[in-house]
């Protein structure tokens, strides 16, 4: 991982809130930074909350930014994570994604698209705990 960048789209534990709480996106965060790879994160409404229980120096060394557009967080990524199901997550741009990504790969830990559909996209996908 150490040099790739990776595009996250949610960090809260569940849509419609900013609860971080055993929020999958802390574990990924974690390991991925831990690996060496830099995070560019979008959630709608979690980023406040959680800048101020991550730990600071990931921001300070830009391994961790956020942005406040959902597309932004995709920019020139190597790989992109889907870690909460907001409702704005559902029906993205699938070419948009695809021309902002390095290589369009994802990884849905929520399974919320179908493979298929993604593959035909133009997507190297993985489901996280389904078969394709």
């Amino acid at each position: 991982m150490s040099g790739r960048t990776i595009g996250l789209w949610g960090l809260a534990f569940k849509p419609g809130t900013d609860d971080m709480r055993e929020a999958p996106s802390v574990v990924l965060l974690h390991a991925l930074i831990g690996a060496g790879a830099r995070v560019i994160a979008h959630d709608p409404v979690a980023m406040t909350v959680a800048r101020n229980e991550l730990p600071a120096g990931w921001f300070s060394s830009g391994q961790l930014c956020f942005v406040d557009d959902q597309y932004d967080a995709l920019k020139d990524v190597d790989a992109m994570a889907l870690v909460t199901e907001w409702k704005s997550f559902r029906h993205p741009d699938h070419e948009r994604m695809r021309t902002l990504m390095k290589n369009p790969v994802i990884f849905d830990g929520r399974n919320q698209y179908e493979p298929k559909a993604m593959r035909e996209a133009g997507f190297e996908y993985h489901a996280i705990g389904r078969g394709a």
